[in-house]
């Protein structure tokens, strides 16, 4: 399995100015790892709306890249929206689940995928074609050069290990975050609208 840490540089490594929205817990910190960015919205407590957040952004702005990156706890508790976000289709959406196979915040229980469920045949089922399972970095590196291109809708399962590295934790202050986001993707004046 990879190393949770490995997969976020391997995403992330080449970003530029993509929209980054990322579940609670393990996957906050995995993002934080990298450094701050304003273009980072952490959904802290919001189990199960990553992407949704992300379908949202994506639609609103077409021309964006949008990564989600959330946990396979938190996939399992949002599947309906893949249905949703399957529909919609947006060019612009990367879904990326790092599936360790646990529910992290809650004590490390095995989730479904542990038992065998396939988070890439239901995106599949939902209408997300382009998705895929990786177990390897030298896998996942043939999407993390090109993530920041795709130009179709993409889901990723990734298996991780179940090590969660070191805590690096980002800013917790939702106000100041919702309001940076919005700064740097709709500029200063949409701080006063």
């Amino acid at each position: 399995m990879i190393k949770r840490r490995s997969a976020v540089y391997e995403l992330l490594k080449n970003r530029k100015d993509t929209i980054v929205i990322n579940g609670l817990g393990g996957t906050c910190w995995d993002v934080a790892s990298l450094g701050d960015n304003d273009l980072n919205f952490n959904v802290w407590g919001g189990m199960g709306n990553a992407c949704m957040i992300g379908l949202g952004l994506a639609l609103a702005q077409p021309h964006q890249k949008i990564i989600v990156i959330t946990g396979d706890g938190e996939m399992l508790m949002g599947l309906g929206s893949l249905a949703t976000i399957g529909v919609h289709s947006p060019k612009n959406l990367s879904i990326v689940v790092f599936d360790n196979e646990l529910y992290g915040e809650t004590g490390a229980q095995k989730t479904h995928t542990s038992k065998g469920v396939s988070l890439k045949d239901i995106a599949i089922g939902a209408g997300i074609k382009n998705s895929h399972l990786i177990y390897k970095l030298s896998e996942l590196k043939a999407f993390s050069d090109n993530i920041n291109k795709i130009t179709n809708l993409t889901f990723l399962q990734i298996k991780i290990s179940k090590d969660n590295g070191e805590m690096t934790l980002p800013i917790r202050d939702g106000s100041y975050l919702k309001n940076r986001f919005r700064n740097a993707l709709l500029g200063e004046q949409s701080l006063y609208e």
